[in-house]
């Protein structure tokens, strides 16, 4: 007998606003970021290696059409899968003008198995131009807005060289909601300055931004990164497995239910991992998730705080949990 879902997870909810399943498929078109290219300062986010989460097939020496084809054919031959989103996933990808951003959507919604488009990015780096043009697009396809919030905390995000502020986050999703665009979120627990009250006072700012998905990840250090050369000389503490099935839990706990779950972990490739390492499959891990959570007899939302209305004009599809 199938158990009752937990939480809001993206893949449900993808195969029921489409009828299907549906896969992203990354596409990488050579973007760089503020912080990194001296507009604002050099040497990116402390934690970011590029190469730590972006597929070898996507590498910017291929058009994006070709990223496309050949993201399309890999899924397809592994899954059986007939809808796919494409994923602008390295870097910042609206840093830049926005008629070549608009070039770059279409060319890789030029595919007729292509539903939809995923555009990761910073909220200081989208403009009422962008968000003009995304509209737009919206109007023909799925298109998700996935802000990089990493943190709530200014101290943090001045101690990862992130170049922005919490306020910088809101001002962002304020201006891009009632647009027809879904709204997602991508935080990072686990800084070593921040302490677990303040990880877990995170979800009810979060459920006051108007979203409509988050990708949760546990802060993991990787070669070639600033993070890495802080590690090196002073090693500081990263959640073994065991926390972190506690702390995601207590964290989603605290999530309001209509918020749709993407990611509960952060992954990056073995020989670029420095720590954590769990050695378990996506399986493992999310199954051990959802076991201790019906031993908990919990679910998401229910200890979220209820005194707001969300204000995206995309719909949310409420999951049975009780």
């Amino acid at each position: 007998m199938q158990q009752t879902p937990l939480y809001n997870s993206y893949g449900r909810w993808l195969q029921q606003r489409f009828g299907e399943r549906v896969h992203k498929i990354s596409v990488h078109a050579g973007f760089t970021c503020p912080n990194r290219d001296g507009t604002m300062t050099t040497g990116g986010c402390t934690y970011c290696n590029i190469a730590s989460f972006t597929p070898e097939t996507t590498r910017p020496r291929h058009s994006i059409r070709e990223q496309v084809v050949r993201g399309i054919e890999f899924v397809r031959s592994r899954y059986g899968v007939k809808k796919f989103i494409a994923y602008f996933q390295p870097y910042t990808n609206t840093y830049a003008e926005v008629a070549d951003l608009e070039r770059m959507y279409r060319e890789a919604l030029d595919h007729p198995e292509v539903i939809g488009l995923a555009v990761g990015t910073r909220p200081d780096c989208v403009n009422e131009e962008i968000l003009q043009m995304l509209s737009r697009i919206a109007r023909d396809y799925f298109v998700s807005l996935e802000y990089g919030i990493e943190s709530i905390y200014d101290e943090t995000l001045r101690l990862v060289n992130r170049g922005h502020d919490f306020a910088c986050t809101v001002e962002a999703f304020q201006r891009s909601r009632n647009r027809g665009l879904h709204l997602g979120g991508h935080v990072i627990i686990g800084f070593p300055n921040e302490a677990e009250e303040q990880w877990l006072a995170m979800p009810e700012a979060i459920n006051r931004l108007g979203l409509d998905a988050i990708k949760i990840h546990h802060l993991h250090v990787v070669r070639g990164t600033a993070l890495a050369r802080q590690f090196a000389e002073k090693p500081f503490y990263v959640f073994d497995f065991p926390s972190w099935v506690d702390m995601v839990i207590k964290f989603i706990e605290r999530l309001d239910s209509s918020i749709i779950i993407e990611r509960l972990y952060g992954e990056a490739p073995h020989d670029l991992l420095i720590a954590p390492h769990w050695n378990l499959s996506k399986a493992e891990i999310l199954h051990a998730i959802d076991q201790e959570m019906r031993q908990r007899n919990t679910f998401q939302g229910r200890l979220a705080e209820r005194d707001f209305i969300p204000t995206n004009d995309v719909a949310h599809r409420q999951f049975s949990a009780r």
